[in-house]
């Protein structure tokens, strides 16, 4: 098989198209049409759907840019790494990542990761969705309680759970009084709240007056005194440590985990590689607990101290 043609392929399938893969490897798009025909024709397989307006990968097409994408990119990378006398992890590495993480960890973790790989171009998309990572060719996703994915492998880097937060001036509900409550997503009339506390289990009556679409925006509300919220542990960590707010107890029966995910496959990238090491090292218990990026060094002082996870 030729590779070059092989690589054109992975080329025009990664862009979804012969022109935007023309422009961006700087290449007359007749000659990436060419050369993918070429291949088709030495593999009797048709590789695209083509239409006046749309390019998309037949089922054949979509089985060899998965096969052999990872392969091609592994051998570019050891093609290089060997080039400049070394294995320091180089290029564009995209991760996809959930609102909240982004929001609240991401951007000092990103940063230290950067700091300490230099040669990265590290890309950060947002968004809750599950995306497509052959498709929209990222190379790795971080994700909550993700659904099993017969071609994709990861690990697990953070177990968070649920915590009933108030601010210190709010007062415990008393008997079977009900404490106001602050909720993310759709307002119930009222609902109750297992908890664990120290002094054993308890069972809190809850009143919503506040619905709010986001953790942060509930963690804001009761820091200004309206209610009592359940939040991750891994948000209110930093007020819990300050004193903004105090813990009522922990809420039974919730708990997520945070997976970093990439497409199955023999050799990952070092840029993955590196990536999934610098989690493990900033979460070394896999617990919501004051974190400290690795490697700290006089250059990144100010970036580390202080880090919270996730940091706010």
């Amino acid at each position: 098989m030729d590779l070059l043609a092989l690589a054109d392929f992975n080329l025009v399938a990664r862009h979804g198209g012969f022109g935007k893969a023309a422009r961006a490897a700087g290449r007359p798009k007749a000659t990436l049409s060419r050369r993918v025909a070429e291949l088709e024709a030495n593999l009797d397989l048709r590789l695209f759907e083509r239409g006046a307006r749309m390019l998309k990968l037949t089922e054949e097409g979509r089985a060899l840019f998965e096969r052999t994408g990872a392969l091609l990119t592994e051998l570019d990378e050891t093609a290089k790494a060997i080039a400049v006398g070394g294995h320091s992890p180089r290029g564009r590495l995209r991760i996809s990542a959930p609102l909240l993480f982004s929001q609240t960890a991401l951007g000092k973790l990103a940063a230290g990761f950067v700091l300490k790989y230099p040669d990265v171009q590290l890309e950060i998309t947002t968004e809750d969705r599950a995306v497509d990572m052959i498709e929209e060719a990222y190379d790795l996703v971080i994700r909550v309680n993700p659904q099993p994915d017969e071609s994709l492998v990861g690990r697990v880097f953070l177990h968070d759970r649920l915590v009933v937060v108030a601010s210190p001036g709010l007062p415990r509900p008393a008997g079977r009084d009900a404490v106001p409550a602050v909720t993310r997503g759709s307002m119930a009339q009222a609902e109750s709240w297992e908890v664990t506390t120290s002094a054993g289990k308890l069972r809190l009556a809850a009143k919503p007056v506040l619905s709010l679409s986001s953790f942060i925006m509930v963690r804001d509300a009761v820091r200004a005194g309206v209610g009592a919220a359940r939040l991750p542990l891994s948000l209110a960590s930093s007020d819990l440590a300050s004193g903004r707010l105090v813990s009522w107890g922990e809420v039974e029966g919730f708990e997520t985990a945070l997976w970093a995910l990439y497409p199955t496959r023999r050799l990952l990238s070092a840029r993955v590689s590196a990536f999934l090491d610098y989690l493990k090292a900033v979460f070394p218990q896999g617990m919501p607990i004051p974190m400290k990026p690795p490697h700290c060094s006089e250059m990144i002082a100010p970036l580390c101290s202080g880090m919270i996870s996730p940091p706010v």
